[in-house]
């Protein structure tokens, strides 16, 4: 599970009321009785999301706004990347994009009501350094056909132009939404490169990338620290702020691929809005 397990270990231990969406929940359930035997903390819920299914996203949408009355912190960790497998799921997203940006992008508004229910909230998106070598083609921004391997760092582009959109329409309203490169990590993701190419990565990932624990401490920061209270729309790594490429920091691409996430993931006008129209 990656660095997603550690933050919500970390957040445990903090006496944090954590709720884990996983996909995979026999591996989920195991990491969740983990933590709490670690912790202590009896406040650790399990629920089931696949975010590739805008109809899985809609419904623990709704199981989460049946069990809570508020969010502090929404942190989008989810990811996955093939090499050469081309998915398309039943909705007709290509999986790696619906899992990693419009899945999220849709749960976001999903949710958004339980986060304006307290003063100040954040939102924490997980993106990648990865997204320099890409670009977010809004002539084709469901890539059904293209290379599987070449759309994780299509995905961490999309990352970043959605949070720095996200993050201008919600000026004023005390949410804060930032995003992040966690550092290249030892974990499951890597697990689908193809047999032949993972043995050596397998050395180099063992040498050099950082464990899981340290590739959380970015998002964990971005969640709690006071250091980045109303700070909104930056990109951050190893718990600093850094630059972006000019390319992602277009604010009118940005706009545009917005609303063509809003279409693709289904969203309805009976759901609900993220700031207005600009």
């Amino acid at each position: 599970m990656g660095i997603g397990k550690e933050t919500a270990r970390d957040l445990a231990r903090r006496g944090a009321r954590v709720i884990m969406a996983c996909r995979n929940m026999e591996t989920a359930k195991k990491a969740q009785d983990e933590i709490i035997k670690e912790t202590g903390n009896q406040s650790v819920f399990l629920y089931n999301l696949d975010l590739s299914s805008m109809e899985s996203v809609r419904k623990f949408a709704k199981e989460l706004h049946d069990a809570e009355d508020h969010l502090d912190v929404l942190i989008h960790n989810a990811g996955t990347a093939q090499t050469f497998r081309k998915i398309v799921t039943p909705e007709g997203l290509e999986a790696t994009m619906a899992t990693n940006h419009y899945g999220p992008f849709l749960l976001t508004h999903l949710v958004i009501d339980l986060l304006k229910k307290r003063e100040k909230s954040r939102i924490v998106v997980v993106a990648s350094e990865l997204y320099r070598f890409a670009n977010v083609d809004l002539r084709n921004p469901n890539p059904v056909t293209s290379l599987p391997g070449y759309l994780y760092y299509v995905s961490k582009y999309a990352n970043i132009l959605f949070t720095r959109e996200l993050a201008s329409r919600l000026e004023g309203t005390g949410i804060t939404a930032n995003c992040l490169h966690p550092g290249m990590i030892d974990s499951g993701i890597w697990n689908n490169v193809p047999l032949p190419l993972y043995l050596p990565l397998l050395l180099i990932i063992k040498g050099f990338f950082k464990t899981t624990t340290q590739g959380a401490q970015t998002s964990i920061h971005l969640a709690v620290s006071d250091k980045v209270e109303g700070i909104n729309g930056k990109y951050f790594m190893d718990c600093k702020e850094t630059t972006l490429s000019r390319g992602v920091k277009d604010a009118g691409k940005a706009k545009k691929f917005w609303e063509i996430s809003e279409e693709l993931c289904g969203l309805t006008d009976s759901d609900p809005k993220i700031g207005k129209e600009k």
